[in-house]
């Protein structure tokens, strides 16, 4: 059962914060996808899309390790890593939307651009 709960709870906060971005970012029609190790842009993508992209993964990852911790058994003496396995795995996405949308309002509050 956690890891469903833990999978719902994530979606929604990656929703919520995809949601709250597009908000922040409505004046503008697309939006950074990937930068140079020189900090500078190499595409963008429409907005919606660009704030839906790490969700969706996100989510796919976590349906695929939910679904594995159900129809597939532990071996023996790792019963006890499915909640730690799951919970990095909730984390991660997070963590990576957070970077992305912080990376974006870096970018489009920089003078010139």
């Amino acid at each position: 059962m956690l890891p469903v709960m833990l999978t719902l709870g994530v979606v929604t906060v990656l929703v919520s914060m995809s949601v709250r971005a597009n908000r922040r970012f409505r004046a503008f029609a697309r939006l950074p996808m990937q930068w140079s190790s020189r900090g500078e842009v190499n595409w963008t993508a429409p907005r919606v899309v660009a704030l839906a992209v790490i969700p969706a993964l996100g989510t796919l990852v976590l349906c695929a390790a939910t679904l594995s911790t159900t129809f597939v058994d532990p071996r023996p003496g790792q019963e006890d890593m499915v909640a730690p396995v799951m919970l990095i795995l909730a984390l991660v996405p997070i963590g990576i939307h957070y970077l992305h949308i912080t990376l974006i309002a870096r970018h489009l509050s920089k003078p010139g651009d």
